[in-house]
């Protein structure tokens, strides 16, 4: 029964937004729970801190759509485009992204879509009773999203994306300039129509709202450990714990949720993934008093501005790189100046630079379930742009799969063997 006490301990390799989520749900369903993870909770190094804040739980587009492969090298090309690939990196991202780039089928899309919505629409349910419990409930505002076109005939090269929301009971609006003025007086002239998702999320604080459902499950009795994990423990063909930095950490079951970082543990599971660092950089712009309402996705030049506690948000760039890299700030740079067209005579002093590694899979969906060959392994990690808004369902997913129990959704679309 949920929530009795359990005997059996349960390790989770990460404590992002997906590793705090199922801990919590963890222990309600009565195991005993130790998170692993040598950063703190919701802080700066991890890829959860710097997430833009949407909270959709109407998102389910893909990132690869039919005709971006005609488009991604003029991406790559553009120094200022929202694609970043270092040379040297190439051999390591070329097969991900053929894989990618196999993706945007239509019928592949579809598909994908299929499974973004049936996990995100359950987001901001999953997270009212944890923001409730832990005291944060003002890091969830109902406030939609926007996206903001500079054409004014944009709205229409967006037909599929559009359609695509509108079959799955995605509320849409389309906005001319003037609605558009009306809704968001804080952008600038330059943008002449929009399209509007007046049900969606988003969260002024991602950092905070990940250190917050951590102290939730440490207040439940669930353990942090401040370690790097190193390995998955096998005896006998089964795993029994996690080798961590002090030694060897025995446990009963071991959730990988170690976002970018989760391919060799899966590995050792015996799990193939073609996951890849999609490396997002931000920028906060502290002194920036736009008075925005929204989170603002830039249709054309592919950022987004977010209204933040800390002042304003802009992130959006990707770059392609093997995870131990110096960060190429000039990233970042490329941002501010998008702010700058965005917010004409906004004050853009004193910026704040962040980078961190994004779990990316080529089909923009996660890898959730049971590990084949190993009953007591649970894969919880790929989630790349929507971390946020996968987590609190995630979390959700992994204790029932723990706990032997049907879970919430259809996880079939979720599971490696689709690669």
């Amino acid at each position: 029964m949920a929530g009795s006490r359990r005997s059996e301990k349960v390790i989770v390799i990460g404590a992002g937004i997906i590793g705090v989520c199922a801990a919590n749900a963890l222990v309600d369903e009565g195991f005993a729970v130790e998170v692993v993870d040598p950063v703190e909770p919701g802080s700066p190094g991890q890829c959860s801190y710097g997430n833009a804040g949407g909270l959709s739980p109407g998102s389910c587009i893909p990132n690869s759509m039919p005709g971006i492969a005609a488009q991604v090298p003029g991406m790559l090309l553009d120094p200022d485009g929202p694609i970043g690939l270092r040379l040297l990196d190439l051999p390591h991202a070329l097969p991900w992204l053929l894989r990618f780039l196999a993706n945007s089928r239509l019928s592949r899309v579809k598909r994908i879509s299929d499974g973004m919505i049936a996990l995100n629409r359950l987001t901001l349910s999953c997270y009212e009773p944890l923001v409730k419990a832990a005291g944060c409930e003002d890091l969830i505002l109902n406030r939609g999203q926007l996206f903001a076109y500079e054409n004014p005939r944009g709205p229409e090269g967006s037909a599929l994306s559009i359609a695509m929301r509108r079959e799955r009971g995605v509320r849409v609006e389309i906005l001319d300039a003037r609605q558009l003025r009306e809704l968001e007086p804080a952008i600038s002239p330059a943008y002449r129509a929009g399209v509007f998702l007046p049900e969606q999320g988003q969260c002024p604080n991602p950092g905070r709202l990940v250190a917050a459902i951590a102290r939730l499950a440490a207040g439940k009795g669930a353990v942090f450990t401040r370690e790097s994990a190193r390995a998955l423990v096998l005896e006998q063909g089964r795993v029994k714990g996690v080798a961590a930095e002090a030694g060897v950490i025995a446990a009963d079951r071991v959730v990988i949720a170690a976002g970018a970082f989760s391919a060799p543990f899966a590995r050792q599971a015996g799990v193939r993934v073609p996951l890849i660092s999609e490396r997002g950089y931000h920028v906060m712009l502290p002194n920036a008093k736009t008075g925005l309402k929204v989170n603002v996705n830039a249709a054309e030049r592919k950022f987004v501005a977010a209204p933040m506690e800390g002042g304003l948000r802009l992130s959006g760039t990707v770059e392609f790189a093997r995870p131990e890299a110096a960060p190429n700030w000039r990233r970042a740079e490329i941002l501010v100046r998008q702010a700058a067209h965005m917010f004409p005579g906004a004050d853009l002093g004193g910026v704040e630079r962040w980078m961190g590694n994004r779990p990316g899979t080529p089909d923009s969906i996660p890898v959730i379930e049971t590990a084949p060959r190993h009953d007591n392994v649970i894969l919880a990690f790929g989630h790349g742009h929507q971390g946020l808004i996968g987590g609190s369902v995630t979390g959700r997913l992994v204790a029932e799969l723990a706990a032997g129990r049907p879970t919430s959704i259809d996880i079939s679309h979720f599971r490696s063997s689709r690669f």
